[in-house]
């Protein structure tokens, strides 16, 4: 049973990846279903502040101190958990070894989401705020523009990796905070994109399909397709 952070961690490796703690997991996998805490969630505390029993406070706990593990809109366009054992067959999955520009050309994604992926490629980690600033973006482009980060995360081409407050003229943190993202090359680095160059797409198709299976039989075939390719 998952009643606090650890519990969390060593039952997320255990899975390999799940859909976000307390949200829908769509029929797939979520770790507070399917035998992994659903019975009972009592000592777990929502918005409470408490690092061990909330999960709220897990997500960022996750980004801030550990790098095997990302946390980002992956799965049925809303956030989820996937280890770095797994991430490679995602990517081998989604993007089957093609660059952004390549699937750009093939008109997959939007000059929105072409703008905000080069910001990130060309300035490493920004916060929200900062990625609208430097891309020009305003009140009129809010649709586009966070469905153009939804996109990107889903694609595994960006994701989240923290918070940030705005900083002031002085050097002095103010405001809301605001989520943080770069690229997934530069959230993980050579070694993951390495082992997902050695990964077919139905390789990895079918390792996923095995596992989701194995962690909820019942899990529906064609939203188990949906839940790998995104």
């Amino acid at each position: 049973m998952i009643k606090n952070y650890n519990d969390f961690i060593n039952a997320l490796f255990d899975a390999g990846f799940s859909g976000a703690i307390g949200g829908k997991d769509d029929g797939v996998f979520g770790l507070f279903r399917y035998g992994w805490g659903a019975e009972d969630e009592s000592s777990i505390h929502w918005h409470t502040g408490d690092p061990e029993t909330d999960p709220w406070e897990w997500r960022m706990r996750v980004l801030n101190e550990r790098s095997d593990i990302a946390y980002s809109k992956v799965f049925f366009r809303k956030a989820g958990y996937i280890t770095k054992e797994w991430y490679p067959y995602f990517l081998a999955a989604r993007r089957g070894g093609k660059s952004f520009d390549e699937m750009y050309a093939d008109g997959i994604y939007s000059n929105y989401a072409k703008r905000i992926y080069e910001i990130l490629r060309d300035n490493g980690s920004l916060p929200f705020h900062e990625i609208k600033l430097l891309g020009g973006f305003d009140k009129k482009d809010t649709s586009k523009f966070e469905k153009a980060l939804t996109d990107l995360q889903m694609g595994l081409f960006i994701t989240m990796s923290g918070m940030q407050q705005k900083i002031s003229r002085i050097g002095i943190e103010y405001g809301w905070f605001s989520t943080v993202f770069c690229t997934t090359e530069r959230f993980w680095g050579n070694d993951v994109f390495d082992r997902a160059a050695n990964i077919n797409t139905d390789e990895a198709e079918e390792k996923i399909t095995e596992r989701i299976l194995e962690l909820n039989p019942l899990a529906d075939e064609k939203k188990i397709v949906k839940f790998i390719k995104g």
